[in-house]
C-alpha cells in the first residue's frame, strides 16, 4: 500500500527493537538468568528467591516471547524492507530483489 501524498510504500510503525545485537543479547542473558535463577534458588532460599523473577521480566522488557521477536527485528533491521502494492506485500532485501 502506498501513501496518497508521497506514493512511497507504507512502512510499519516504529518498533521496540534496539540498534545493537550484543546489547539485546546481554539483556536476554540477564533476563533469562534472573528468571531461571529465581526458580532454581527456591529450594535453597525459599519463596523469597522468586522476587528476582520480576527483575528478569524488566530486563526482557515484558514477556520472553516479545524479547525473541525484538531480537529478530534487531537482527533484520536495515537488511529487509516490506512493501505493499495493490494488496500484495513483499519482503525484499534493502536495495535487492523480492523474497516474499
Amino acid at each position: 500500500m502506498k501513501t496518497a501524498e508521497t506514493g512511497k510504500p507504507v512502512r510499519a510503525e516504529a518498533d521496540s527493537a534496539i540498534s545493537s545485537v550484543p546489547r539485546h543479547l546481554l539483556r536476554g542473558v540477564l533476563g533469562f538468568g534472573l528468571i531461571t535463577g529465581s526458580i532454581a534458588l527456591v529450594p535453597f532460599a525459599g519463596p523469597a528467591a522468586l522476587l528476582a523473577a520480576p527483575l528478569g521480566l524488566v530486563a526482557l522488557r515484558g514477556c520472553p516471547a516479545c524479547w525473541v521477536i525484538d531480537l529478530a527485528q534487531t537482527v533484520s533491521r536495515g537488511r529487509l524492507e516490506r512493501s505493499c502494492t495493490d494488496g500484495v506485500c513483499t519482503l525484499t532485501k534493502a536495495g535487492g530483489t523480492a523474497s516474499t
